[in-house]
């Protein structure tokens, strides 16, 4: 039987196109595919491309932080050398300031501790009022003993200045092994701190009228170096608290090194810090022979010091009050969130701290008299409001008045003694009306802690005591010189051999 090539033959009961499909079928899954190298390498490319985007992004990051931190230093830099500060070298003094505050926001941080607020109750009302007393301490030490000493040093300010710095970056270092071992040096250490801190803030604000531009004024130069201390403290803060998070002791050694460049910092200073030819003296109080019998403090300091007093009291009336009735009666609806609502309140208050001195630094004419006065009706005014209304935004608003009202106060009045006291008690003079107002801060705080815990009653009780006390700081208020007794300049006169 003859096939022709059309016809199919059965094979197993299946045709041969059907068995070459399947062998067709079997070849194409036999053909090579990518190996597990090859996947490999494909991944491993990938990942690579990421690396490098990640990378990329990496250095993108940098160098846009890189140029905002240059921007920064540089304005910074700027405004630290503007309006004549270069050529007088007050601008030494500004970057000293700044490095003082980096090393004293390092300090408080290593030894800050959550105790205090987190135990602001009504049972923890002994301990925070031995607090407070504590904190009288340093003053106690500066004003009699230290203020007089560094008035001896008035041809060597720039090493008395020095001390204060080099004394700080010595304790941190024993205040770091201390920490770390538990030491009984901390709280002695801890003092030598806070003193030598005191002690600075005197011989600093002695040597500002050395350094001051020929057009500025003594409001605007305390402006400026204090709005310094801000922005050294702020940038300090961030550095300081991730020290700490490897332990208190490296926060502390971190401050070490800011105060050992401080240190080096005051020795440069200007020489002019040292001097004090050709200052104007003010008059001196003589008996009826026109024998010298001790030095006149002038009615304008005197009057700007009282009227101090009132925001000073406040502060401390506001910090400790607010610190144990926002946390056992929070306003309705913050039942859970009392630590958010002190924090407006504190925040607010920094706010207004930082608006002030931003305020005294840029402002071209000051009139401190006016000033603390201003202050003093201001007080007045949002403890007023903050009886009436009070709530959230009451709050809020008494933090940020009490401290524009605090930081205008003390420049004009660090300005006023620095006008209006002879140089050779300057020290003195600073060390002392440190002391009061801190004295006052501690009164408002001891009279926050006894009162009884009703807002409307304690915030009526801050606004008595304020009204009374400006009427009697303005039944006090200095005289207008006559013509024959002209007051006595801003600035004293500095003459260069």
């Amino acid at each position: 039987m003859t096939l022709s090539p059309g016809d199919a033959p059965l094979h197993g009961g299946r045709d041969t196109r059907s068995l070459g499909d399947e062998v067709e079928a079997l070849e194409a899954r036999s053909e090579p595919g990518p190996s597990g190298t090859d996947r490999a390498r494909t991944v491993g490319q990938g990942l690579g491309t990421g690396a490098k985007a990640t990378a990329r992004g990496v250095r993108a990051t940098a160098r846009v932080t890189g140029r905002a931190g240059r921007f920064a230093v540089s304005q910074a830099k700027r405004a630290a050398n503007a309006e004549g500060a270069e050529q007088s070298g007050l601008n030494r003094l500004i970057y000293l300031h700044a490095a003082n505050a980096a090393g004293d926001a390092a300090v408080t941080i290593s030894l800050a501790t959550t105790v205090f607020f987190a135990g602001a109750t009504s049972e923890a009302r002994g301990q925070v009022a031995l607090f407070l007393a504590l904190t009288m301490v340093p003053f106690a030490i500066v004003a009699p003993l230290i203020g007089p000493f560094l008035d001896r040093f008035s041809h060597g300010r720039r090493w008395a200045i020095g001390a204060t710095f080099a004394m700080r970056a010595f304790l941190c270092w024993v205040l770091a092994s201390a920490v770390a071992d538990e030491s009984a040096l901390l709280y002695p250490a801890a003092l030598g701190v806070l003193v030598s801190s005191k002690a600075y803030g005197v011989t600093r604000a002695a040597a500002v009228p050395r350094l001051l531009p020929s057009d500025s004024t003594l409001v605007k130069a305390n402006g400026r170096v204090s709005l310094a201390g801000l922005v050294g403290a702020g940038i300090s803060a961030p550095l300081a608290g991730g020290a700490a998070y490897f332990g208190a002791e490296w926060s502390l050694r971190y401050a070490f090194v800011v105060f050992v460049a401080g240190t080096i910092a005051a020795i440069l200073l200007p020489a002019e810090v040292d001097s004090t030819e050709g200052e104007q003296q003010v008059s001196l109080r003589s008996g009826p022979d026109g024998q010298r019998r001790g030095t006149h403090i002038p009615a304008q300091v005197a009057y700007a010091l009282r009227a101090n007093c009132g925001p000073r009291w406040l502060s401390g009336f506001l910090t400790m009050y607010m610190a144990f009735l926002l946390r056992d009666k929070p306003l309705d609806g913050w039942e859970d969130r009392q630590t958010v609502l002190l924090g407006i309140v504190i925040g607010g208050a920094a706010v207004g701290n930082a608006v002030g001195i931003f305020l005294a630094s840029v402002l071209k004419r000051i009139n401190p008299a006016v000033t603390v006065t201003f202050a003093l009706l201001a007080d007045i005014v949002i403890v007023l409001v903050g009886t009436l209304f009070y709530g959230v935004l009451a709050l809020a608003g008494l933090g940020l008045v009490a401290g524009l009202a605090q930081a205008l106060a003390k420049v004009s009045l660090d300005s006023t003694i620095q006008s209006g006291v002879p140089a050779h008690v300057q020290a003195s003079a600073f060390a002392r009306s440190d002391t009061t107002l801190q004295l006052a801060w501690v009164i408002g705080g001891f009279i926050g802690i006894a009162l009884p815990q009703v807002p409307r009653l304690g915030l009526g009780v801050a606004l008595a005591v304020l009204v009374l006390w400006t009427l009697f700081v303005l039944s006090h208020r200095p005289r207008r010189p006559s013509r024959a007794a002209p007051a006595a300049p801003e600035r004293p006169h500095l003459t260069k051999d």
